[in-house]
């Protein structure tokens, strides 16, 4: 993707304030939101498996790695595992607008999310898995599943090998993996202190103002984003 492309898109944007922090954000790391790594260290990319995630599933934590600094966790990515077993913690979020008028301050959306939940999948090399689940065609079916959440995982030929559940805090870590945060933000050598407060500031800022968009807003950004 380029950025003067990038740029040019802004510049006509209906909302120029999401448009601009957008821009500072994706000038930087558009790059590798893509494709997200799930372990410290290096592996031979033959022998990673896939999980691909759809854009309701926000993926928390896989084996002992936080997933907590994607800026925008409404999109669908790619998880890399190493073979053997991953344990994934999720949880399944969906976003409804909110008809009649909506007063100031008040969020024009309903926000349907489940409690944690968590799957264990035994990754084999070179292979590609999803998620599979009934999706809600309604906010009322949508807090109905909510309460109820059930999703398996298919590989690439259709076949369930793992379900998922609530998660229990009791099971987790049962890696031998070591993990590391992705962006853990030590930057450069040499950086000021200043930089990296003045990069949070504006990842907050974004936060926010990401919260504002509408539903529609938000798919027709990311849509034309990562076409």
């Amino acid at each position: 993707m380029n950025i003067n492309h990038v740029s040019a898109f802004f510049s006509k944007a209906r909302y120029p304030a999401i448009a601009l922090a957008a821009l500072l954000v994706f000038s930087g790391c558009s790059s590798t939101m893509s494709n997200v790594k799930t372990w410290e260290g290096d592996a031979d990319a033959s022998r990673t498996a896939v999980l691909k995630s759809p854009s309701e599933i926000d993926v928390l934590q896989v084996n002992d790695l936080k997933l907590t600094n994607f800026l925008m966790d409404d999109l669908a990515l790619d998880f890399e595992l190493l073979p053997g077993e991953n344990q994934v913690l999720f949880t399944y979020k969906t976003i409804w607008a909110k008809s009649g008028v909506v007063r100031n301050g008040e969020s024009k959306v309903h926000v349907i999310e489940t409690a944690p939940q968590a799957v264990t999948i035994d990754a084999q090399p070179g292979e590609t898995y999803r998620f599979s689940f009934e999706a809600p065609a309604s906010r009322t079916e949508a807090e109905v599943f909510a309460n109820d959440f059930s999703a398996e995982i298919v590989n690439a030929s259709g076949e369930v090998v793992a379900s998922a559940g609530a998660w229990d805090e009791r099971s987790a870590g049962r890696t031998a993996v070591a993990r590391a945060p992705v962006g853990s933000g030590t930057g450069e050598a040499g950086s000021s202190s200043s930089d990296g407060a003045e990069g949070q500031d504006t990842l907050e800022e974004l936060k926010a103002l990401w919260g504002q968009a509408s539903e529609e807003e938000r798919r027709t950004f990311l849509r034309w984003a990562f076409e």
